[in-house]
């Protein structure tokens, strides 16, 4: 039996069960702060000399972003916030719905219905584009990396975050994927080195590369999504804030300071630069 990728009529139907952001869990915090720690770094090279470089509100005062297949949009509001020009790019109409809610008090991001590989901004048109949870479910990823370059400033970053190959999360994906049962029809997953390639065959410098494990982990999560069903509410986070947890995130920040622990990560992101 051959598995498709997903539609937009697949990608409808995930929104419209996850429009109660307090059941749906953000994207990694690791792709937020992948994507500060890297501008905070090059402001330099966007900023003009008028423009104010204090405090946290204007952080990103100049950028101009985009997020494509966005989902629920929250880390693009987050950014918005900072000061940045963002776009979020969605073929989705049900996760464009979620998205405007955030745009409501965001009057600097800015949403756009299209197609990830022939998006409808001209050549060199952002300083950063980003994604999480996009190039997993194309056979072939090439071309969308080759779009995100295209539109993408020279000096400017393409940052990609997907599943990464050796996790739990894969074994169990693809027993679903082959019952039918996958939320998206069909998904992949990389490692490190696949991702990195991808990035440079389409024409960018990786200079950086990050991953991130989830929080809380797997199977608390399938747990409290069998206990919707049965109309028990658990926590989206139930030790947080626990001496265990901080503990143990001290551990995990630690040794992800090391390049193998991407191989024990839900998942990996790499930055390429143009």
């Amino acid at each position: 039996m051959k598995h498709e990728e997903p539609t937009v009529s697949t990608w409808n139907k995930v929104w419209n069960t996850r429009k109660d952001l307090d059941k749906v869990y953000p994207s990694s915090p690791a792709v937020l702060n992948s994507l500060l720690h890297l501008l905070s770094g090059n402001l330099q090279l966007y900023r003009s000399e008028s423009q104010s470089q204090t405090g946290c509100i204007g952080l990103l005062n100049g950028l101009k972003i985009l997020e494509v297949g966005a989902g629920t949009g929250r880390d693009s509001a987050a950014l918005a916030k900072l000061g940045a020009e963002v776009f979020i790019l969605d073929y989705s109409d049900e996760s464009l719905e979620i998205c405007a809610e955030l745009a409501k008090n965001t009057p600097n991001l800015h949403l756009v219905q299209g197609d990830a590989f022939n998006t409808p901004f001209p050549d060199e048109s952002f300083d950063v584009v980003f994604h999480q949870g996009l190039a997993e479910h194309f056979r072939d990823p090439l071309p969308l990396i080759k779009e995100n370059a295209r539109i993408l400033k020279t000096g400017g970053f393409v940052l990609c975050d997907v599943p990464q190959t050796f996790h739990p999360y894969t074994i169990i994906k693809h027993i679903l994927i082959a019952i039918g049962k996958w939320f998206a029809g069909w998904e992949t997953e990389f490692t490190p080195s696949q991702l990195n390639k991808l990035i440079r065959r389409a024409g960018l410098e990786v200079i950086y590369e990050y991953g991130s494990w989830m929080k809380p982990n797997l199977f608390y999560r399938i747990f409290r999504q069998i206990g919707f069903k049965v109309g028990l509410n658990l926590p989206k986070y139930p030790l947080q804030g626990t001496i265990y947890q901080r503990l143990k995130d001290r551990v995990l920040n630690f040794i992800s300071r090391y390049r193998i622990s991407r191989y024990t990560q839900v998942c990996i992101g790499a930055v390429g630069k143009k």
